[in-house]
């Protein structure tokens, strides 16, 4: 059964995901930890190749840019779950729902639309993932 203290938990869960992210991001703007986030970013835009590289300056502060928006995210999240969810648990499951919805959608169509098709299905494994439980509302 779902419960509110099960979803408060899970949305820590899907917090720590998207800093984590975040992290890689960031480490992607440093050249001597940006293997990684090729590695990942490889990974997503399947198969692995080796063509996602980080030698345009652009790219590089793309990344800066993402790691910051994804750890505002991820903190908004961990807020949300963390102080205001036992005053309005349904209210921040939604709100916390559609931004997840709606990054899936735009990265989605944007993966598509640049030629990684790959990265759109991956992220149909990863939305279940940040959403896990709150598709349903929690049984009081």
């Amino acid at each position: 059964m779902m419960t509110t203290k099960f979803h408060k938990g899970w949305l820590k869960v899907t917090a720590i995901a998207i800093i984590t992210y975040a992290i890689f991001f960031f480490l992607g703007t440093i050249s001597n930890t940006e293997a990684s986030i090729e590695f990942i970013l490889d990974f997503s835009s399947w198969p692995l190749d080796g063509k996602q590289n980080y030698d345009a300056p652009t790219t590089v502060f793309l990344s800066a840019l993402l790691g910051g928006i994804l750890l505002g995210w991820g903190i908004l999240i961990w807020l949300l779950s963390s102080r205001i969810y036992d005053k309005a648990p349904e209210e921040i499951r939604k709100i916390v729902l559609i931004s997840l919805l709606s990054w899936f959608v735009i990265d989605s169509l944007g993966s598509i639309f640049s030629g990684n098709l790959n990265n759109a299905i991956a992220n149909i494994l990863l939305l279940l993932v940040l959403v896990g439980p709150l598709w349903k509302a929690a049984k009081t």
